[in-house]
């Protein structure tokens, strides 16, 4: 499952791993906070095949938040903060690149973890407890994250790794 803004997501962060999964043999459903197509920063238009309110994260192996200045829109959503919770409550794999990684930090679920993130929410993962590290990406239990673009095709390598 990844989960995209409505607007304004990170075209790499998510086509970058989207192929990465289905190279690898996973399905990959779509998420966000519509379900008529979504612009990328870069131009990609995505059609969600889901409005993520309505996923169960214990029916996927994964839960990926895809990065972007549009990624802000879940930063305090309940719901979103929800489903990061019930992911990890269900024993799935959690990821989040670029900015995402607020998302989880905002759901309280990064005080004490390890993790990577754009420059610009270093500050907020910090204020929220996160061990900060200098690697682009880092897994920590069932939670994988990442600092951007750059970084998208080891991000999906390593979400691969753990699933398999």
């Amino acid at each position: 499952m990844m989960i995209i803004a409505s607007g304004n997501f990170r075209d790499e962060e998510y086509e970058i791993p989207k192929n990465v999964f289905i190279k690898n043999g996973f399905q990959v459903t779509t998420a966000s906070s519509k379900t008529t197509p979504c612009t990328g920063m870069l131009g990609a238009l995505v059609t969600p095949d889901v409005l993520y309110t309505e996923i169960d994260p214990a029916d996927f192996d994964a839960v990926i938040f895809v990065g972007g200045g549009g990624a802000r829109e879940y930063f305090d959503d309940e719901s979103a903060h929800e489903i990061a919770k019930k992911t990890l409550a269900a024993n799935r794999l959690l990821g989040a690149i670029c900015i995402a990684p607020s998302i989880l930090a905002n759901a309280g679920l990064m005080h004490g973890k390890k993790a990577a993130v754009f420059g610009s929410q270093q500050g907020n993962l910090a204020e929220k407890g996160a061990l900060l590290q200098k690697s682009d990406v880092v897994k920590d239990g069932d939670i994988v994250t990442a600092k951007g673009p750059e970084s998208a095709q080891r991000f999906a390598k390593i979400i691969v790794d753990a699933l398999q």
